[in-house]
């Protein structure tokens, strides 16, 4: 069983106490003023005629006291501390209290019919875009929002995280065919004419490299020509050797339809067709993904991707000025806009709110109603008497007061009419 729930502070008002004690004394009062007015009626009254109705007063308002003190003192506890049957209702009573009170919730706040009424006069996406539009208020969430990302990080374990990050691009570039993305990539570049851009680039730094290093050259054919041949002639022999190299290149680089440049063009589509249709080839290019997939340093590249990802992502939260922050802020201050504008946005998320709303009362209202009953149960049950005569017992009071004044004005009334009867 459920150790006992303390009830929160919020319900114990000193001035509530106080103006509860003055209730219990002002009513006390008046039943002690007709016990002494009874008994004086009684011990000094004598056989004047004004004496009985002043007694039969006096006598009517002690058992409207008394009767109306048991009932409300048979609310909370036991009248006098004797055991008496149907009293300390509440007490005695508090765990079917806490049942009503659930079901009652249930039934008559937390329904579909309340909520869409509610809804109904409620300007949800109004509301939440003056929020968000309102000053400064993307700038605080963008920061809110960077403090968020901090706190997530510090809750997950980095080596667990790197590790299980390392394992899906590993398995999603394993999983992956090879060849049909290479097709793609390769086509597109074709289609878009930028392999004869790089081409030309190639060509021009492969035309670079030779000038950079033409002695160098020409002292490897000097190293590989026989001793018998003379130097003069080697210097011929590569000068012009040499001069038709950069020639043909300097002429592929210029002319658009040079027969390199259309047969360069021919083996890349016929490559992209391969790749599409040929087993072996797509075998050949995932056997290179594999091996590259196995490098060394391709792995620790993967590993290192959550590592690098945080450090970004958390330095981009931190400073307020990073593109992060503003992309954010920008988002919130276009939402707020949207939601304040668009009608047709508007309209959604006030539909979809309403279903939302719907579907949590239908899926929670139980849970609810069991919240409070349970918690009710759990309760002290002294406590739990008093905080509610706390919260009640002034107005309750007022019973007692009004019973005795009802009381002693039905006992005249009677008293009258038994004398104008005898």
């Amino acid at each position: 069983m459920a150790a006992p729930l303390p009830l929160t502070g919020a319900l114990d008002d000193p001035a509530r106490a106080r103006d509860l004690a003055k209730m219990k004394r002002l009513a006390t009062g008046l039943f002690v003023v007709a016990a002494v007015v009874f008994l004086a009626c009684v011990l000094l009254g004598g056989d004047r005629t004004w004496v009985g109705y002043v007694r039969a007063t006096a006598e009517a308002s002690m058992v409207g006291a008394l009767a109306d003190w048991f009932a409300v003192t048979a609310l909370f506890r036991h009248p006098l501390r004797l055991p008496i049957p149907h009293t300390a209702i509440i007490p005695r009573k508090k765990d079917q209290i806490g049942e009503s009170l659930g079901a009652f919730v249930q039934e008559n706040f937390l329904t579909p019919a309340v909520v869409d009424e509610r809804l109904a006069a409620y300007d949800v996406p109004g509301r939440v875009g003056e929020f968000l539009g309102s000053p400064g208020r993307a700038e605080r969430l963008a920061g809110d929002a960077g403090t968020a990302v901090r706190a997530l990080f510090d809750l997950l374990d980095d080596d667990v995280v790197t590790d299980a990050v390392g394992s899906l691009v590993d398995r999603k570039a394993r999983e992956t065919p090879a060849a049909p993305v290479l097709a793609r990539v390769i086509e597109a570049v074709v289609d878009g004419d930028k392999h004869q851009d790089v081409l030309s680039a190639g060509l021009t730094g492969l035309a670079a490299f030779l000038r950079d290093n033409r002695t160098m050259f020409r002292a490897q054919l000097s190293d590989a020509s026989p001793v018998w041949v003379p130097d003069w002639l080697d210097d011929r022999v590569f000068v012009r050797a040499f001069d038709g190299v950069q020639r043909f290149l300097a002429e592929v680089g210029a002319d658009p339809q040079h027969e390199l440049r259309r047969s360069y063009d021919a083996r890349l589509r016929a490559y992209v067709h391969a790749l599409r249709t040929d087993p072996q080839t797509a075998a050949r290019v995932e056997e290179f993904k594999a091996d590259l997939l196995d490098h060394p340093a391709v792995r620790t590249w993967s590993a290192g991707l959550w590592g690098n990802a945080k450090t970004a992502l958390l330095t981009a939260a931190d400073d307020p000025e990073s593109v992060l922050r503003a992309r954010v802020a920008d988002v919130v201050r276009r939402a707020g806009r949207l939601l304040r504008e668009d009608e047709t946005v508007r309209a959604k998320v006030q539909e979809q709110t309403r279903r939302a709303a719907r579907w949590a009362v239908q899926r929670f209202s139980g849970d609810a109603a069991e919240l409070v009953s349970t918690t009710v149960a759990r309760w002290d049950t002294e406590e739990t008497s008093r905080r509610i005569e706390l919260q009640v017992g002034r107005d309750l009071q007022w019973i007692r007061v009004n019973g005795t004044v009802v009381g002693g004005l039905a006992g005249l009334v009677i008293y009258t009419v038994a004398q104008l009867l005898g």
